[in-house]
């Protein structure tokens, strides 16, 4: 799953060569490795209108005490989604039962109760927040019998019935490879967009991700949601600078297709902290161009592609492009995604 993707502090340290670093302990030695941040990770702020309809939201969120994992997470891009009207939420609990190495969100063997009232509590925060996309996603729940999807339905059918113009995305689980739980979360749901994120090339599962998850088991996953509900569009989405090969991520993105899905994000694995798995690489804008290129020759419907781009990047507007609107890189770029679609745009 993909849930908080991390971003990574404004104090990074370089690599520290020579003598002096025998003396640290490992602690210190592992948080001075961690990579600096190369110059292309920028990304600009929205003006005008977008920086109205921005504060608007920002006001709506902190007036309500309301909580997303865009600002949770210190997602890069909360300005320009927030300026759009699209919001991500985390549902379920705020700790995982999986331990997946890439991931900030705390795990635990079993996690509380669900909460009975966050249906109710999420649909209050969308319709305060006056957002037309909501991407809700969850933490996995191996501890319920049905992954949490019960819960997962009942949470968007009542957000549905308060706010019935909101296009619903669910960013959800593996629900453990539970076949018959996807059947029942995805009967009549009202959402636009299923999303399940592979977050990884398949030789690096072992080392990713928790050991319950693969990238065998999203693609079952992902290709039943298209066969349960052709009416939706499917979306996943990739890190890279995970130890990854160029071409694994275009043979990744080529098993993706043939699973039936049509959206895909790229973007730049963040390491969270010193505990968790340190950044292999950093491919170059144009890279991510390459990638967002072949994308489409592969023939997904929507594509964003760039270092800053997080799996609800512009969720709302990606949706639109995939029901035949103008690619979202050559909206209004902010450099977060970036595409030979847009010879302005930073490669």
């Amino acid at each position: 799953m993909s849930t908080r993707l991390p971003i990574v502090d404004s104090g990074i340290l370089k690599i520290n060569e020579g003598s002096g670093n025998r003396d640290k302990s490992a602690k210190e030695r592992r948080k001075a490795q961690r990579k600096r941040l190369p110059e292309w990770f920028r990304t600009s702020l929205p003006t005008g209108s977008a920086q109205s309809n921005f504060n608007k939201t920002k006001a709506n969120v902190h007036q309500h005490g309301l909580h997303t994992v865009c600002e949770e997470a210190r997602c890069p891009n909360v300005h320009d989604c927030w300026a759009r009207g699209t919001a991500t939420f985390m549902i379920a609990g705020e700790v995982c039962t999986r331990g997946c190495r890439f991931c900030a969100v705390g795990t635990i063997k079993k996690p509380p109760q669900l909460d009975p009232n966050e249906p109710n509590e999420l649909a209050d925060a969308i319709e305060n927040m006056e957002i037309s996309h909501a991407v809700i996603t969850v933490v996995n729940r191996d501890d319920l019998p049905d992954g949490g999807a019960e819960h997962y339905r009942k949470c968007l059918l009542e957000v549905n019935q308060r706010t019935p113009e909101v296009g619903l995305e669910l960013l959800c689980s593996d629900l453990e490879g539970n076949l018959k739980a996807l059947e029942n979360l995805l009967d009549n749901l009202p959402i636009k967009v299923f999303a399940h994120n592979v977050e990884c090339v398949p030789r690096l599962d072992s080392i990713v991700r928790d050991p319950r998850a693969s990238f065998e088991q999203s693609i079952i996953i992902l290709k039943e949601a298209k066969r349960l509900r052709p009416d939706l569009r499917i979306k996943s989405s990739i890190m890279v600078g995970l130890g990854e090969t160029d071409e694994e991520v275009v043979e990744a993105m080529k098993i993706l297709r043939r699973a039936g899905v049509d959206m895909i994000t790229l973007g730049q694995y963040l390491q969270p902290s010193e505990r968790h798995l340190s950044i292999d690489r950093f491919p170059e804008p144009k890279q991510f161009a390459d990638w967002d290129r072949v994308a489409r020759e592969i023939g997904f419907k929507a594509v964003a592609s760039g270092p800053l781009v997080r799996s609800s990047y512009r969720a709302g507007m990606l949706y639109e492009e995939a029901e035949g609107a103008e690619p979202v890189v050559t909206r209004e770029s902010t450099g977060s995604a970036v595409s030979h679609l847009n010879p302005m745009g930073k490669l």
